[in-house]
């Protein structure tokens, strides 16, 4: 499995780069800013798309339970190896800034509310601004699926996810993307947990009986 990873990270890194050409804006502590900025003078760029709409009150709690696993050390070794991890979600700055603060995170947040990017980078889905297209899914591919949420329900939706890029000089590559089940590694505890005897402890694990009250398929670690 280890080779196998490593054989997928590199056809990962031989997908063509798309130069990025729209100046998105963001929204952070120092006011408004440019992807560009975002990179904070290093080489590479890793945004974790964080669920948290606008209207919303607080953030999602799966995403929170990945953030709340990006540790200082784990920044300050990216930092090391040219790398910036930011947190962006559509959410008033002010709002992603009071729930930083209320959750203890050093890691810099952003808001790209009035903003193409989370639409452009599939994270939300809303027909109305562009087609719905999640996980390298097309609409009818999800429904032909039976993919619960992506399709159906209140507009706009809100989904996880990485994107990554790169700086070359002036100009800014998207290298890739991920969503889903794809961003677990993040913050980590579950490739620990899968290690061990009772794994997740979550309903859909194999075999059953082994979790005394398994937990649903959430990554939720509040309770």
């Amino acid at each position: 499995m280890t080779r196998a990873r490593d054989a997928l990270n590199v056809r990962r890194r031989l997908l063509p780069m798309v130069r990025v050409e729209k100046d998105y804006v963001f929204h952070g502590a120092d006011g408004e800013v440019g992807l560009a900025e975002l990179f904070d003078g290093r080489r590479q760029l890793i945004v974790r798309h964080f669920m948290f709409g606008p209207t919303w009150e607080t953030g999602c709690p799966s995403c929170t339970a990945g953030a709340d696993e990006l540790s200082e050390g784990l920044l300050s070794h990216l930092h090391a190896r040219e790398t910036t991890l930011v947190v962006v979600a559509r959410a008033q700055f002010e709002k992603l800034e009071r729930y930083r603060a209320e959750h203890g995170w050093t890691f810099p947040v952003y808001s790209s509310y009035g903003s193409d990017f989370n639409y452009d980078y599939h994270v939300t889905l809303d027909e109305s601004v562009a087609p719905v297209e999640y996980n390298y899914r097309t609409k009818a591919e999800h429904e032909s699926a039976g993919t619960p949420g992506y399709v159906e329900g209140e507009r706009p939706v809100e989904q996880p996810g990485e994107s990554y890029f790169l700086r070359d000089g002036g100009d800014v590559f998207h290298t890739y993307s991920v969503y889903a089940r794809g961003a677990e590694a993040t913050g980590g505890s579950y490739y620990f947990l899968d290690q061990t005897a009772l794994g997740r402890q979550e309903e859909w694990e194999e075999p059953k009986g082994r979790a005394v009250d398994p937990h649903g398929a959430i990554p939720d670690f509040a309770t």
